[in-house]
């Protein structure tokens, strides 16, 4: 059974940073591409980053986080990690981490963690 557990969220202020942790279990975590979504109150899930399984890593970020972001992973512990630096107010979402067989994609998963909430105080 594949497991996708994030960590790592909370209640920041503006300005702050955080990195948020998912582990995965139950896969081949080095050939999988993992990627970050999040979900505002009132609004679709919306991508964020992604990295790809490949030799040659290559990550994909999106506009709003271009720049403030940084997706990384940790394949010996089986764990994705995404910060981000200079934190809005409209951050505030809940973040998923997911998996795809593929080698990086912005819509393609195959499973998704339960999400943890992050929230950006003004």
């Amino acid at each position: 059974q594949v497991q996708l557990v994030e960590s790592g969220g909370g209640l920041v202020q503006a300005g702050g940073s955080l990195r948020l942790s998912c582990t995965a279990s139950g896969l081949t975590f080095s050939r999988y591409g993992m990627g970050w979504f999040r979900q505002a109150p009132g609004k679709e899930r919306e991508f964020v980053a992604a990295i790809s399984w490949t030799s040659t890593v290559r990550t994909d970020y999106a506009d709003s986080v271009r720049g403030r972001g940084t997706i990384s992973r940790d394949n010996a512990k089986n764990t994705v990690y995404l910060q981000i630096n200079s934190l809005k107010p409209e951050d505030t979402a809940v973040y998923y981490c997911a998996a795809a067989s593929l080698r990086i994609s912005r819509t393609l998963y195959d499973y998704w963690g339960q999400g943890t909430q992050v929230t950006v105080s003004s």
